[in-house]
This record gives C-alpha cells, structure tokens and sequence, in this order.
C-alpha cells in the first residue's frame, strides 16, 4: 500500500511500486492536466511539484512525473495544475498570459508547475533563480522571451514574501490554495518512508531517471526497493579529512551543501551543466555510477576527485575500478552503493568540470572532463587526477596521463607529451554525437581549458587546433 496526498485528496493505492506517478494522476485519477510528452525527463511537459520533508522542514520541488515511481511519493504531497487552480487564475498563470507565454499551450503546464515551484521555494527569489527553475521545461512554439517576461514579473511579485514561513502569504496573495495550510499537519500523519519488501527478488530504484528511461516496461511491472527514501542513505559529512556521502543523495543536495560549496566554490556553476533542475532533484549520485553510462556527467566529476565506493557487503573499491567494459560492472546482483566518499583536496588544489554538448543545458554529453590538480609555487605538479566521457566504453580515468603530468612543470612540452599520452588512452566512436576525430579534439581541448584554470597561459596551443 502506498499513502500519499494528490493535491488536496488523501490517497492509498495498491498499483504497481514501479509505475510512474505520471500514469498514475492520469490514467487512474484523470487529472489531465500533467501531458505526456517525451517520457525520458526532456521535455518538462510532466512537471509536478513535490512536497517532501527535508531537515524536517516541508520543501516543494519540481519533478518529472514521466520518470518518478510510485513508490517514490509515500508520505508526500503531489501536485498537479489541478492541485493550484482557484476560482481565478494564479499570479503564474497570469503572468503567462499577459506576457503571451502560451500558444498551443502543450508545455505551458510544465512552465506553470515550474514557476509555482520557484515562487514557493523561500532560498529563491531572483529573475535568475526564476528561470533556473524552468530550465528543464521546453517549448516548441512560443519563444522564451515572452516565458522569461512572465517569470521577470513573478520575480517582482515576490519581493515582499517572507523568507521563511510563507505558506500564509502565499495563500493570501493566491499563488496557491488555502488547502496548503494543514498539508504539513496531514503529511505527519502519514508513515514514511514505505516498507521495504521482504522478498530478495526485487528491482532496487533510486531516483528512477536512468532506469525509467533505459527499461520502463522492467520498473513498470517489478517489485521494487525504494532506495530514494532510504534516511540510512541520504546524508553529506565530513570526518577529518574525508567526505562521505550516501548513496541516495541527489545531485540537488550535492550542490546545495555548504560543505560541499565549501570545498567547491564553482559547484553551481558545473551543476548548471548537469541535466535540468527536475532531474537534479531526483537523480542520485550512486544512480549515475551504476548506470555506466560513458558520459556520466557525476561519475565523471567523481572520477577526478579520486572518489570510493563502499557497498553494503562492506566491500570498498576506487570508482576508477568499478568500470570493466561497457555496463560491466565490479558489482555482484546483490550488491548495493551504499557510501561514496573522497579525501579533502590537498590545500590549493584546484578542480575543474568541462562539458560539451549540442545545446549547453538539458542535454547529455559529446565529450566531458574533470580534472584536479596540484601545483606547487614554482609550477610542479604535485598531484593530478583527470578523467573523461565519452572517448570510451566507459567512463574513464586517465590514469597513464595523470601518472606523467605528477612531478612535471606545466610548459609547452610536457603539456603536449601528455595529450599524445591522453589520446592513446582513449578510443573514441563515431556517434550522434560526433565523429571520433571530433572526440578527440573535443578531449584535447578541454584538458587544455582545465591547464588554463591553473592560470598557466594556453592561449597558443588552445588556437593550435591542428596538433
């Protein structure tokens, strides 16, 4: 059984653990409102809200229904359009239409949810911080200048609200619906998270935004276990000089923890490279290594901190060991991500993320990098780790190259020994995303871009593109 709240009703349901909550509001509750559109978390046509508690505290987030399980909303509160219409448009709905933001009006619910979600949330209340918040919906028709005005607009309207506390004022100013007042009361009562299955024979499920995409008909109809909600494996710590993670974790929590931004002053600006922000609130670190995707955007990132995984066998290895071959695995059936953890970067480390693709948001990668270097004050390299998606079966940590640049001075030699290094230590395809020899190029510059974040001058060599 699982208990949630859809808007205003109080909902238990015995449909499949592994169906999509998108499905469900639709096919079961036909509240029509939520579209069906690319089902693979692209489109934002499926944007709900999701009210959950973190650190206790009621917190509403934009999600892609297409993608979520059922599972996944136990003791908490959905919301679809239907769940914030009134007797009278809402501010974001009205924004939308004085700014004529809507013309066939397919993706405009997913604008609305999106907005709503920005409105609600009291840590945002920038022009900017609007239209982060509707970086994972698409419009096919409209044109996002008339959709920025609308969310200009609410940037203003906001001004006044509390920063914390604003479920009040909200309601008086009617960007949501009285009902919000007691949903926190009525969430309390409801047991989360779910009950785990007994059985050893289920389908253990994170945030569901690779797995919902790769074998939708396998979630579907399986078992499964809520890794999502599991409170054992949703924390960020520090001990002494290590940093442990669970493997639950969503890419939203990572960039949002201030040890983390303590460590990685740049993370938002990377993060921003990363998908979109509905899928960021759902997807979860451990989920982006066991998927093995060769553009990994986290595994990536991890790769370059030299991070380790430690699996609920007790069994701990080197992400850069956990890759044998395409989707191959060091990972038995039964075992589980439980913690990622990596040391502190040496003090004047510098770390950098590089991503390139065919749109610069909301889109996978052609080739992406991280690096994270230490240079001493006479130039040498002191420590290196560097790796690389895309140029490979999977992701790859360039361990040839970074063992040579340890030691050596950053000049124009030995930068380029160690992209002829690097290039025989990956083997790019000829993809939809590009040529094997654009692959290529693409890596040779990026590991430059990362040498120019040290401060050592590259300008030459970046031009150089014929070497």
């Amino acid at each position: 059984m699982i208990e949630f709240i859809l808007n205003n009703q109080h909902i238990k349901t015995t449909q499949p653990s592994g169906s999509t909550v998108l499905d469900f509001v639709r096919y079961h509750k036909r509240l029509m409102g939520t579209k069906v559109g690319c089902r693979e978390g692209d489109c934002g046509a499926c944007t709900v809200l999701v009210g959950s508690f973190e650190n206790n505290k009621l917190v509403y987030r934009n999600m892609t229904s297409c993608l979520m399980p059922l599972t996944n909303v136990q003791g908490k509160h959905i919301v679809t359009v239907e769940g914030i219409n009134q007797s009278e448009l809402t501010p974001v709905q009205q924004a939308m239409i004085d700014t004529n933001g809507t013309q066939c009006g397919f993706c405009t619910i997913g604008f609305v949810m999106s907005l709503t979600g920005f409105v609600m949330n009291e840590t945002c209340c920038s022009y900017t911080d609007a239209i982060k918040a509707i970086d994972g919906n698409i419009c096919r028709c409209t044109g996002y200048k008339s959709i920025e005005k609308a969310a200009n607009i609410l940037s203003n309207k906001i001004t006044e609200r509390p920063t914390s506390n604003a479920t009040e004022w909200l309601v008086e100013n009617k960007f949501i619906p009285e009902y919000f007042k007691n949903i926190e009361d009525r969430l309390r009562l409801i047991p989360n998270p779910v009950s785990q299955p007994n059985s050893s024979d289920v389908l253990p499920i994170g945030g569901g935004t690779d797995l919902n995409v790769q074998k939708h008909h396998l979630v579907k109809k399986s078992e499964t276990l809520n890794l999502f909600d599991n409170p054992s494996l949703k924390y960020i710590t520090q001990v002494t000089d290590e940093i442990k993670i669970g493997a639950s974790v969503t890419v939203a929590a990572f960039e949002e923890s201030t040890i983390i931004q303590n460590i990685l002053p740049d993370i938002k600006k990377y993060t921003k490279l990363i998908s979109s922000s509905p899928i960021r609130n759902m997807a979860t670190i451990a989920g982006n290594f066991v998927n093995a995707s060769p553009i990994g955007d986290m595994t990536i990132f991890m790769l370059a901190l030299n991070a380790k995984v430690v699996f609920n066998s007790g069994r701990e290895i080197y992400l850069k060991d956990l890759y044998k071959g395409y989707k191959q695995l060091d990972k038995t059936k039964e075992e589980l991500i439980q913690e990622i953890s990596f040391k502190l970067p040496i003090t004047g480390s510098v770390f950098n993320f590089e991503k390139v693709s065919k749109r610069t948001h909301l889109d996978i990668a052609s080739v992406n990098s991280a690096c994270l270097l230490k240079l001493n004050n006479e130039g040498i390299i002191e420590s290196a780790h560097l790796s690389a998606g895309g140029v490979g079966p999977y992701p790859t940590y360039l361990t040839k190259t970074a063992t040579f640049l340890t030691g050596k001075k950053l000049t124009d030699d030995v930068i380029e020994q160690a992209i002829n290094i690097m290039q025989n230590e990956v083997s790019p395809i000829s993809d939809a995303r590009g040529t094997k020899e654009y692959k290529r190029l693409l890596l040779r510059q990026l590991f430059l871009a990362h040498i120019q974040k040290q401060g050592v001058e590259v300008f030459n060599l970046l031009n150089d593109i014929s070497a």
